[in-house]
């Protein structure tokens, strides 16, 4: 039999990676019964990095216009209708809870003929517990598809066999908290054919049945609730370059990717393939790698198991000659919707490595580096999710929505709240982190942002539960709780006991909220007074007359307490002088804590010195041109927390920060149904923002002299809004040509009215409906 290439089909066509092959994210439809069957190869031991092959031929009588298949995989696969991929990397990584799997939804409609047709699947079965997948112990496809017409459902019909050109490369592996495996392919095993109509599978063995849906150890069947991923053509790298054996492909930008090679080589000759965050910057652990044994003549391979980097190394053996190099992004399907441009060009550097970071920590979960372990760690999810509504298209909400799901799924039966989830080999709480992700920064914003009611419903009672393990201490403040891990940020002079209490003050906050909008009305005014007698505790505790410090704290000031303190509202205004000489004294927050900062020092009313400090802080990290992205620590290597990956979008929320307060668009009520376009200019001359909202697209930009702040200000055509000025020696603004304020008082106007209830104490704002607007403010 003649071989082709193995893959090249997969740089056929662009069309294969249209929206209509998938209806993963859409509303649910009726929940139909299930008729397929759990299958898998009676001859493949169920271990680490199997890869499976599947086969069916199905003779349709008709072509509706809609055919969906339901596919449940452990744990990856990819789908060839009659001889075209029309699914790279389907599946998501288990589970929504210890016990369940997720399926697909996909639309096979325009991949069918009438008469026969050929589905095949390669299967990619993990096999080992990790920090981002909930190991079953067995590999399996569940491939259900029923129309009125016909039913194509897998069963011991189906053909199944182990593809041996797949296997595991020597030592070392990657590190404990990965699912994948370092991936060997041996070009001289394929059977390049096997999915292909015209392929001959009468000698593959037939599928054995492992029980229905709904059985172990897969158990329930809970439908994706993201979308399949965006997937890119066959690119050109940036630039190459030959070192010895080994030519250094240069990306251009930190990116999920698959590596591709065509190449002349002889029989038995290794590829070797890596990225720098495997040779290099691998966070302080072992990352992913893969190799190609050649077969004879000229082949091509592309590696299925994606990886990132910077640079993509190709170490050749002699007299093996690389034709062709390629590479496949890969990645979370949203749109970069949202623009920032400020007169600072450290700030707007630092914005754009933000949104490259976030997007790259972005797939089955958020995660807090994409190399060293690709775990959900749900401190990093709240400033990545943050980010999100700024910077993405909506199906971003989806992982968000997801992960506050996950949260709740994995609650232990005491009611603990852990993270990284999913995860079958780390079960340990971080109580800083899981409260925020409960409180008003993480499951509230989520609401406040997209209006989601019912994932407030469900998440709520585990809130509940997990509230209830707090206690409370002689003096009315909550007492220190230890959980799994008693981690209160990266670097030094960590208070932790008030800081613990400023995150279960945020988490009450946000119960506080969730309550009202659910129409709990007796939750909410316990909550309230919970908050009410926690805030006079915690400044008669911890509050010195100068700082706030746990009495049996001996270190330096913590900053990062004073910071939670004044966005929480523990602290009140008359602190503020003290608080900001903390804040130009000590700097201890990691780069995660440091967007807490900042924000605490806008609404201060200090703006600026904020800004240069965020500035400072992250100046090297930003300057450093060999990254696109943001790193884990203030440094990598020595000079970096946890490792020091160099991609971590935990750094990221002053990306947040840039829009929500520099530009002041943010909602004033729910999902934006009221907007506010009310800026914080931070020293900045000039500063422009561009934000994708759920009511239409929003615009807020400004130029600020000592005695002119212009905003130029657009809104959605019927939404509701308030535009506003800052304040501070203000004697007349003029809307749209019209004098509005003069004086102290506000002036009777057809443009724009004085808001009756000011969302902001920092400025003169002003009611306005839908369209665009220029307020001139004279100082």
């Amino acid at each position: 039999m003649k071989l082709k290439p193995f893959l090249t089909i997969l740089c056929l066509s662009a069309l294969l990676w249209s929206s209509d092959r998938a209806v993963a994210a859409l509303p649910d439809r009726a929940e139909r019964p299930w008729k397929a069957r759990w299958i898998s190869s009676g001859t493949t031991p169920e271990q680490p990095n199997t890869w499976l092959n599947y086969r069916y031929t199905a003779d349709l009588p008709a072509l509706p216009s809609s055919v969906v298949a339901r596919i449940g995989a452990d744990s990856k696969y990819w789908l060839w209708v009659n001889g075209r991929l029309i699914v790279f990397e389907g599946g998501l990584k288990r589970g929504p809870n210890p016990q369940d799997t997720y399926y697909d939804e996909v639309e096979l409609a325009p991949y069918l003929v009438k008469g026969k047709n050929t589905i095949a699947v390669l299967l990619w079965y993990f096999g080992k517990p990790s920090f981002s997948h909930n190991d079953s112990g067995k590999a399996g496809l569940i491939f259900d598809c029923q129309t009125a017409d016909f039913d194509i459902l897998s069963d011991e019909t189906w053909k199944c066999e182990t593809n041996a050109a797949y296997g595991t490369c020597d030592k070392p592996d990657p590190n404990f908290r990965l699912a994948e495996s370092n991936i060997r392919y041996d070009g001289r095993k394929s059977d390049d054919a096997w999915y292909m109509p015209s392929f001959d599978d009468r000698d593959m063995t037939r599928a054995v049945d492992n029980g229905p849906a709904g059985c172990r150890p897969w158990n329930k069947l809970v439908k994706r609730p993201i979308p399949l991923w965006k997937i890119g053509e066959l690119r050109d790298y940036a630039s190459q370059r030959r070192s010895g054996d080994s030519i250094i492909c240069t990306l251009p930008y930190n990116a999920q990717i698959t590596p591709y090679i065509k190449l002349k080589a002889h029989a038995g000759d290794t590829v070797k393939i890596m990225s720098d965050n495997y040779l290099v910057y691998n966070g302080g652990d072992n990352y992913l790698r893969c190799e190609y044994i050649a077969r004879e003549g000229l082949q091509s391979y592309e590696n299925l198991g994606w990886t990132n980097g910077h640079k993509i190394y190709y170490v050749l053996p002699k007299g093996a000659e690389a034709v062709e190099l390629k590479f496949r992004e890969t990645g979370y399907d949203t749109e970069f919707t949202g623009e920032f441009e400020c007169s600072d060009p450290l700030y707007n550097k630092f914005w754009k490595k933000a949104l490259r970071t976030l997007y790259l920590t972005m797939r089955d979960t958020y995660m807090d580096c994409p190399d060293r372990e690709r775990s959900q760690w749900t401190g990093d999810a709240v400033n990545e999710s943050g980010e999100a509504f700024y910077v993405l298209s909506e199906s971003a909400a989806l992982l968000t929505r997801k992960w506050l799901h996950d949260l709740a799924g994995w609650q232990k039966t005491d009611g603990v709240i852990y993270a990284p989830v999913p995860s079958s080999n780390w079960d340990k709480e971080l109580p800083g982190q899981v409260m925020a992700s409960l409180g008003f920064y993480g499951l509230w914003n989520y609401y406040w942002y997209t209006g989601d009611r019912q994932t407030l419903a469900d998440v709520y009672p585990a809130v509940q539960r997990y509230i209830a393990l707090w206690k409370k201490g002689n003096k009315g403040t909550m007492l220190l709780r230890e959980g799994g891990w008693n981690w209160g940020d990266w670097g030094t002079d960590i208070d932790i006991v008030p800081l613990q209490n400023c995150w279960y003050y945020l988490m009450l906050k946000g119960m506080r909220n969730t309550a009202q909008i659910l129409g709990k009305k007796e939750d909410a005014k316990r909550y309230a007074e919970q908050m009410s007698a926690l805030k006079q505790a915690f400044n008669a505790h911890f509050w010195t007359g100068s700082e706030y410090r746990d009495p049996q704290y001996e270190d330096a000031t913590d900053d990062r307490i004073h910071a939670l303190a004044v966005v929480s509202g523990l602290a009140d205004r008359d602190k503020y002088p003290a608080i900001l000489e903390v804040f130009r004294t000590q700097e201890h927050a990691s780069p995660y804590m440091e967007k807490y900062v900042l924000e605490a020092m806008l609404q201060m009313g200090h703006g600026a010195e904020g800004l240069a400090r965020h500035n400072r802080r992250f100046s090297k990290m930003v300057e450093d041109d060999r990254f696109t992205t943001l790193f884990e620590g203030w440094g990598i290597g020595a000079e970096g927390f946890g490792g020091g990956s160099v991609n971590h979008a935990w750094s990221g929320g002053g990306l947040t920060i840039a829009s929500q307060y520099i530009c002041g668009i943010r909602p004033l009520e729910t999902a934006y149904a009221k907007i506010g376009i009310l800026p914080i200019p931070a020293g900045l001359d000039s500063a422009r923002t561009s934000v994708l909202t759920p009511v239409g697209r929003v615009v807020s930009s400004f130029e600020y002299t000592p005695y002119l702040f212009a905003l130029d200000a657009e809104l959605p055509a019927g939404s509701r809004g308030v535009i506003g000025a800052p304040k501070q020696g203000v004697r007349e603004i003029k809307i749209n040509g019209v004098t509005v304020w003069k004086n102290g008082r506000a002036v009777r106007n057809k443009v724009a009215r004085l808001s009756a209830k000011q969302p902001s104490d920092q400025h003169l704002s002003f009611d306005v409906r839908g369209g665009s607007y220029r307020l001139i403010a004279v100082q």
